[in-house]
């Protein structure tokens, strides 16, 4: 195994899910209180969880955490907050339309990840990557359902006021 490939491979990933877990805690913030901030809040713990399952198999794997990507990742999350959403101030719908599109690709990544692994031959097998495979198809369905629904508000054609 080329343990220097799979170091930064798993680095990248790492500092991916820092990003993805700012994003998902901003959107689940953004939309409280409804079955969008719900979902979300669900999802939030669960990138927590496989991204502490992450740093188990990087261990476990002997790869160690690079200390620049991911606080780079976390501000590179920040920064991407600046881009312009069709409003001045305040949350837009095409604000929870892009997040929730960038969350679908991060665990599409995730779910990249999760089957890369289980086709390396390492022993993993005190970790569950069918159950992570399987979790992540889950989240990919879930944030597809609503973001489509957030398209369809976002992008409704307005309905003209009455006379």
């Amino acid at each position: 195994m080329n343990t220097k490939l799979l170091g930064i491979y798993l680095n990248d990933h790492l500092a991916g899910s820092t990003a993805g877990l700012e994003l998902a805690k901003r959107a689940a913030s953004s939309n409280e209180g409804t079955r969008l901030g719900d979902f979300l809040e669900g999802l939030v713990t669960e990138i927590e969880s496989d991204r502490e399952t992450l740093k188990a198999m990087m261990d476990h794997l002997g790869v160690g955490q690079d200390r620049i990507k991911i606080p780079a990742a976390w501000a590179a999350e920040k920064v991407g907050r600046l881009k312009p959403n069709g409003q001045l101030t305040g949350y837009s719908p095409l604000s929870r339309v892009v997040e929730l599109e960038g969350l679908a690709l991060g665990v599409t990544g995730k779910l990249g990840l999760w089957r890369a692994l289980a086709a390396t031959g390492e022993d993993l097998s005190s970790f569950d990557l069918e159950g992570l495979i399987d979790r992540a198809h889950q989240q990919r369905d879930g944030l597809e359902r609503h973001r489509i629904l957030a398209a369809q508000a976002a992008f409704a054609k307005p309905v003209p006021a009455e006379a």
